[in-house]
């Protein structure tokens, strides 16, 4: 097991980095880690949860953009008993050290963004988000998940508030930093070679810490 932190890939390659990654960046992204740190009664519906999304398929590697402290890969490490070699991309400090600490199967994690992931083309079987784009702008939402189907080998999951139609919402009383719209639609318009492997929904009442995510799989 080794890690990898790359200072030097900050939240862009150009001089200013994106709205929403000023403010993850920021004390508003240090108080998202505070309200979501890990406790037992989360392990059992958000390992039941991939359970349903990922548990049939045959996994050597996991990529997690945006994994805050690692909650998503503390269930699918456990899900997979420790045998499935994670990877982590994180652009908040505080999470980013709070993931390190985590005793997962982690193979390597960076404190940088989504939009150049330093991995190379087709190099982990699955890259997921989670209440990522959401927090993405839509014009840079090609440039990032481009960048996931770029370093994924074999499958792509992404659980996300769906929206037919494009719409914002403000976030904790801040505007421009939450869009739902139909994720999987947008995924197959932009690469139609994907396949579509499966599709659900995570209802609140039944996994608490999801809060109605819709969830696509694709096969590459």
């Amino acid at each position: 097991m080794w890690f990898e932190k790359i200072e030097d890939i900050m939240v862009q390659d150009i001089k200013k980095p994106t709205k929403q990654l000023q403010e993850w960046g920021s004390q508003f992204g240090n108080d998202y880690v505070e309200r979501n740190e890990f406790e037992e009664w989360k392990l059992a519906p958000g390992v039941e949860a991939f359970r349903r999304m990922i548990g049939d398929l045959k996994l050597d590697s996991i990529l997690e953009v945006g994994s805050n402290i690692g909650l998503n890969l503390v269930f699918i490490d456990t899900l997979f008993n420790g045998k499935v070699k994670l990877h982590a991309v994180e652009p908040n400090k505080k999470a980013y050290g709070r993931l390190m600490a985590n005793k997962i199967n982690l193979a390597q994690a960076w404190n940088c963004d989504g939009f150049h992931l330093p991995l190379p083309d087709a190099s982990v079987d699955l890259v997921l988000t989670n209440g990522v784009l959401i927090h993405i702008a839509p014009d840079d939402l090609v440039r990032i998940t481009d960048e996931i189907v770029r370093v994924s080998k074999k499958y792509i999951l992404c659980s996300e508030y769906f929206s037919t139609t494009p719409e914002e919402k403000s976030y904790h009383g801040q505007d421009g930093l939450l869009f739902k719209r139909d994720f999987g639609s947008f995924y197959l318009d932009r690469h139609p070679t994907l396949k579509i492997v499966d599709y659900g929904f995570l209802w609140q009442r039944e996994f608490k810490i999801f809060d109605d995510l819709n969830w696509w799989l694709f096969e590459k």
